[in-house]
C-alpha cells in the first residue's frame, strides 16, 4: 500500500505527468470549441439550403419545409455530440473500437436502453415521412394541445396556448388529432328578442354574410345561414357556420359575432 502511494506521488511530481494533462486539456476544450462551431456552422447551412430551397418553383411545402428543417438540425447536433466524445475519450487514451467490439454493438445498446430510443426513432420517421403533422400545426397528442414546436429523432415539443412545453417521446404518440390540415368550421349562435318579422330579419342576416368573404380573408366562402335553431318566450336563438382556414374558426367566430351584434342592433333588433 504504502508503495502504491508512494508511485503516485512520484508521478504526479513529476514534470512530464503536469505536460501531458496540460496538453489533455487544451485537446478537450479544442474539441469542444470545434464542436460548438461546427454544430452552429452546420445549422446556419442547412437553414441556408433551405431557404434558397423554399424560392424553388416546384413549390415545396413550408410546413413540411419547417420539419425537415429542425430535424436535420437535431440530427447534426447528436451526430457532433457523439463524434466529440469519441474524441475526447481517445484523447484519454481509451481504445473506443475495442470497447465496442469487445461489449457488442448489440449488446451495448441493449444495455443502454436502446430498444425504446429505435421504437422512438423509428416512429419520429414514420412521423416525418407520412407527413403526419409538422411544425407549426395545431395538434392534439393524448393531452397535449397546441402548436408543433418540434419534430426531433427521439421526441416532439408541442406549445400550448398557454406555455406549457409538453416533451414527448415520439414512441409513445399513438393517436394525433391535426386540426391544420383541413378548413375548420366555426359555429355561432346568436339570441335575439322574439321579433315579429322573421322573413325580414332572415332576409338582412343573409345580407350582411354575403359581406363577410371580402372583410375577413379567413373565410373560405359566405358563412351559411342555418335558422332558427330554438325559440321559447324570451329569446330566439339563430344559427350560423363558418368554414375557414385551419385553425381560424375561433377568432372568425369572435369577429362575426360582434360584427352581428351591431347589424342587428342596427336595423332595430334587439339582443337577448
Amino acid at each position: 500500500m504504502e508503495v502504491t502511494i508512494q508511485s503516485l506521488k512520484n508521478y504526479l511530481i513529476k514534470e512530464e505527468t503536469w505536460i501531458q494533462l496540460g496538453f489533455i486539456v487544451i485537446q478537450v476544450l479544442l474539441i469542444l470549441l470545434v464542436t460548438a462551431i461546427a454544430i452552429k456552422a452546420g445549422k446556419h447551412i442547412i437553414q441556408k439550403i433551405f431557404i434558397v430551397r423554399q424560392k424553388s418553383p416546384l413549390g415545396y411545402s413550408e410546413r413540411r419545409q419547417n420539419t425537415l428543417l429542425k430535424l436535420l438540425q437535431n440530427v447534426l447536433t447528436y451526430v457532433v455530440y457523439f463524434s466529440s466524445i469519441i474524441a475526447i475519450l481517445t484523447t484519454f487514451g481509451i481504445k473506443v473500437a475495442g470497447l465496442l467490439a469487445g461489449a457488442g454493438i448489440v449488446g451495448l445498446a441493449v444495455g443502454f436502453g436502446a430498444q425504446s430510443l429505435v421504437k422512438d426513432v423509428i416512429t419520429g420517421f414514420f412521423i416525418v415521412f407520412e407527413d403526419q403533422f409538422a411544425v407549426g400545426d395545431h395538434v392534439q397528442i393524448g393531452t397535449a394541445n397546441g402548436i408543433v414546436q418540434e419534430i426531433g429523432l427521439r421526441t416532439t415539443k408541442v406549445k400550448s396556448y398557454t406555455g406549457e412545453l409538453h416533451i414527448i417521446p415520439n414512441g409513445s404518440i399513438l393517436v394525433v388529432i391535426n386540426y391544420s390540415i383541413y378548413n375548420s368550421l366555426a359555429l355561432i349562435d346568436i339570441s335575439i328578442v322574439p321579433y315579429s318579422n322573421i322573413a325580414l330579419m332572415e332576409k338582412n342576416i343573409e345580407g350582411f354574410l354575403e359581406e363577410l368573404p371580402n372583410k375577413y380573408e379567413e373565410l373560405v366562402k359566405v358563412p351559411s345561414y342555418l335558422g332558427i335553431q330554438s325559440f321559447d318566450a324570451s329569446e330566439i336563438v339563430v344559427r350560423f357556420t363558418a368554414e375557414t382556414m385551419p385553425t381560424k374558426q375561433n377568432s372568425v367566430a369572435r369577429k362575426i359575432r360582434r360584427d352581428l351584434i351591431e347589424f342587428l342592433e342596427q336595423n332595430g333588433i334587439k339582443i337577448s
